[in-house]
This record gives structure tokens, sequence and C-alpha cells, in this order.
């Protein structure tokens, strides 16, 4: 039985979790349960599982948490909370679907005490990757990807010789304006950018994948996850979203992992590695038509591809601050304060104002994130 603690137990990612553990009863001891604000949905899930601590990340939700919870739960909130519970010497795997960064500091904690992260908050990586990797190889830490992407990556590539490798191939759906004229975009509206043709996700990153700055995140995830240069991460339109990605070997052949579009499939597997259990998931019915198409993705209307290998080259505090500017121009746009290119002009900005510093320390990259911030709100007026 895994030892396991869930940050961010309410979220689209969250609740795919507890779709798994539902399934698999005996295999998993829940430890502690975190979420941002939902303290009684928190408490429920807390309830049913059994934990011995509940945490909200907002502070202010603490006595609402209290009240909700069943005798002999302790509850707990904030950063320093956050990070105690993941190094807890008892965890086997910590499950992070915090949305955003703010799950950068449990991860560093987690992966210093040498556990096993199982990491869904792709802006960790994107704002801290060189720093979060450093931390998980000096500490004998281990990152297990839950994005469907790096997921199928990262089952693509075990066991294979990294020298053997000559691209990852991330698949990207293409979102809900794939075929909309570029002339169009200034007036979409977020309702429609909200309606993604095949994932049901949270708004942020649905929004982020309308924009394509999902896919874009994601490039720069795999480039520091897999160790991999930039330009060796490349993406292709797969509107199906049935194979979840592909890696090209120097033979040039390409193994592709499949499965329905359902995030309980690569959150079960980073629970149960290197294990695989049955049960609880559907498999693949080939007795069904299935039509897989792909196609190069058009960075001229969607330029957040491009962006993610610019910040990539630029090193330093760059990426952070493309993904600090995108989450402002996101909530600006979600707001009706931001038009929907406007996100896009958001994160060019970022990258022309970002300053060159090699190998910057955790403060520096918060500085960073935190001036960006700012400079994105103002330049928004907002």
């Amino acid at each position: 039985m895994k030892n396991i603690v869930i940050l961010g137990c309410t979220g689209s990612v969250g609740s795919s979790a507890i779709r798994v553990l539902r399934s698999h009863p005996g295999q998993f001891r829940v430890l502690a349960l975190a979420a941002g604000s939902q303290a009684e949905a928190c408490a429920a899930l807390a309830r049913e599982f059994e934990v011995e601590t509940a945490l909200v990340g907002d502070e202010s939700k603490l006595p609402e948490l209290r009240r909700s919870l069943a005798p002999g739960i302790r509850a707990d909130a904030g950063i320093d909370a956050l990070c105690q519970v993941a190094a807890d010497p008892r965890v086997d795997v910590l499950l992070c679907a915090i949305v955003g960064t703010a799950g950068l500091r449990p991860v560093l904690s987690a992966l210093r005490a040498g556990k096993t992260v199982a990491l869904a908050s792709k802006e960790i990586l994107v704002m801290a990757g060189e720093l979060v990797m450093a931390t998980a190889a000096a500490h004998g830490g281990k990152i297990i990807p839950v994005d469907s992407e790096h997921s199928a990556l990262f089952q693509c590539l075990e066991g294979k010789r990294p020298e053997h490798v000559r691209r990852l191939l991330l698949t990207c759906s293409g979102g809900p304006f794939l075929r909309t004229p570029a002339e169009n975009f200034a007036a979409i509206r977020p309702e429609q950018a909200l309606k993604h043709p095949t994932w049901v996700m949270g708004r942020k990153i649905t929004i982020d994948s309308a924009t394509l700055m999902n896919k874009a995140l994601e490039v720069i995830e795999a480039s520091h996850l897999f160790r991999i240069p930039p330009r060796q991460v490349e993406v292709v339109i797969h509107p199906q979203s049935i194979v979840h990605s592909m890696v090209e070997f120097t033979d040039s052949t390409v193994l592709a992992q499949m499965s329905a579009p359902d995030m309980a499939f690569p959150v079960q597997y980073a629970l149960t590695w290197p294990e695989r259990l049955t049960g609880g998931l559907p498999p693949m019915d080939f007795s069904k038509l299935i039509n897989l198409s792909f196609e190069a993705p058009d960075t001229t209307r969607f330029p957040s591809l491009d962006y993610a290998w610019e910040a990539l080259e630029l090193g330093g505090v760059a990426p952070a601050m493309l993904n600090a500017a995108n989450e402002v121009a996101v909530a600006a746009f979600l707001d009706g304060k931001l038009d929907f290119p406007g996100i896009w002009r958001c994160v060019r900005t970022s990258l022309d104002i970002a300053p060159k510093i090699g190998q910057p320390k955790l403060e520096e990259i918060l500085a960073a994130d935190a001036e960006c911030r700012q400079q994105i709100k103002s330049l928004i007026g907002i």
C-alpha cells in the first residue's frame, strides 16, 4: 500500500486522482489532502478517505475547513503547512495538481526529502525547471509526469538510451479555434474559448489550450524533464487526442502511447509506477473505426510555440516570466479586460523585457515572476 498526499484534490486532475483511488480500494493510503479554497469539498474528501490532515492554501478558509472536518482529522493552511506534509517521511508519492506555480515550494520540499513527485502542474518546471531537476538529482527525488503528453513520453522513453532519441513529438488537439481565421480572433469571447473539443479541464488550462500556450508550456516542461535540447521537442496537431505523444529514435522508428482522452490514465500510471494496475479504466476498442490525423501547427496564427522555444533559448528567468505574463493575461481575458490576441501580446512583452540571469536562484525566479506580473498588469491597465 502506497502512502500518498494530493495537493489540489478538488481540481480537474485531483478529481481524476479521486476516481483512481475509488477504483482501487486498499492500494493507497491517503495521508493528506489539500485544496486551494474549497474547504467544504476538501473536508468531504478527507472524511471519505479518513486522512490524517486536510489543508487549504487560502488561510482565510481554515475556520471553515475546521468546522467541516470529522473529529480526529487535523486542519491546517498556508504554504508552510503544504511543505510540511509534502516532506513527511512516510509519504511515498506526492501528487501535485495545484494550478499554476503555487506548488513550487511544496514540490521542492518533497524532492529535498527524496520523495517521488507525480507532477501535474507544468508551470513548476516552466518557472524553475533547472532548479527543480537539480534538486531532484541532488537528493534522490523522482519526478513522474502527470500531463497526458509527458506521461506518454515517459512511457515511450522508459528503458531507452538517451543517445538513441532524435526528437520528442508532443501531440496537440489544436483547441476550439484550429480552423478559425486570424482576423476573427479579436472577437473571441471567453465562453467560446472555454469549449474545448476533447478534454474537460479547468478554466485556465482550457484557455491555454485555445491559444496553444498550454502546448508551449509543455515544450518547456519536456525539455527540462527529459533533458533534451529545445528544438528537439516538436508539436504535432492531432485533433482526436488518442495518441498522447510520440518519440522518434535515431533509426527513424517512432513509438507512440495511446489511450482514451481521460486524465485518469496518466494519473493512475504516476501513482502506481513502476507497476500497472488493472481495472477502472476502459480499454481501446479497435473493432470500432478510429481515425487518426496529424498536421503541423500554424505558428503564424498561434505564436505560442515560437515563444516557448525562444524562452528556452534565452534561459534564466525568461520561461518564468513567460508563464507569469500568460497567467495574468488569461485572468484578464476571462474577466473581459483583454481581448484574445492580447494574451499573446502580453507574453511577447515578457520575453522582450526578460533580464539575462544565468542559473537563477529561487529568490531571483520569484522576484522576476512578481515583477513581470506587475508590469503586465500595468500594460493591460488593471
